[in-house]
């Protein structure tokens, strides 16, 4: 199977990738920070732009876990959505960033990802029934709740997604042809 230009494929180089990436989102959840100011959107982005095995795309699923363990769960259901919010950005990144990127597409995919995970983050809080009624005014009591925490969602994977892309770009350029790309 040919790589796919500026794409990661599976090794132990990859391998150190993902884990050092891994290890950055979990830690970012336990610094103080802005909430919802997180890398974690970023990940997924990254993952799905680079990484050619799609079980790297598990990437911002992990990293929740990992500090989900630590910091506590909450409801299963609330939490479902709030994954599949993070999952999606690695979809987004692959369909979006895989064969062309720059700066527009990638502002662009994390805005569209931010939006994705707003929408279905909060779709899952109000389902989950424990902080709004499952009625049409509860599901809008809901959203417009949670559009304080919006900007800080979009100005974290913004900032995290062009400093890893731009971190990964440096890098890129730096090494030899022959290895500039993880193989």
């Amino acid at each position: 199977m040919e790589r796919e230009e500026g794409s990661i494929t599976m090794n132990k180089q990859a391998f150190y990738i993902a884990l050092a990436l891994i290890v950055f989102a979990i830690l970012s959840r336990f610094v103080p920070h802005p909430v919802n100011f997180t890398p974690v959107g970023a990940l997924g982005l990254f993952a799905g732009a680079f990484f050619v095995d799609r079980r790297y795309w598990l990437l911002p699923l992990v990293a929740l876990l990992a500090s989900d363990l630590v910091i506590g769960f909450y409801n299963w259901i609330a939490m479902l959505f709030v994954y599949l919010g993070f999952a999606s950005t690695a979809l987004i990144g692959r369909l979006a960033l895989r064969n062309k990127r720059n700066a527009l597409r990638l502002g662009a995919s994390a805005f569209i990802g931010t939006n994705v995970f707003f929408v279905l983050s909060n779709f899952g809080t109000w389902l989950s029934g424990t902080l709004y009624p499952l009625t049409a005014e509860g599901l809008q009591a809901c959203f417009v709740a949670a559009i304080p925490f919006y900007g800080n969602s979009l100005a974290g994977d913004m900032l995290y997604s062009f400093a890893l892309f731009g971190l990964y770009a440096l890098l890129h350029q730096s090494l030899p042809d022959e290895t500039a790309n993880v193989a």
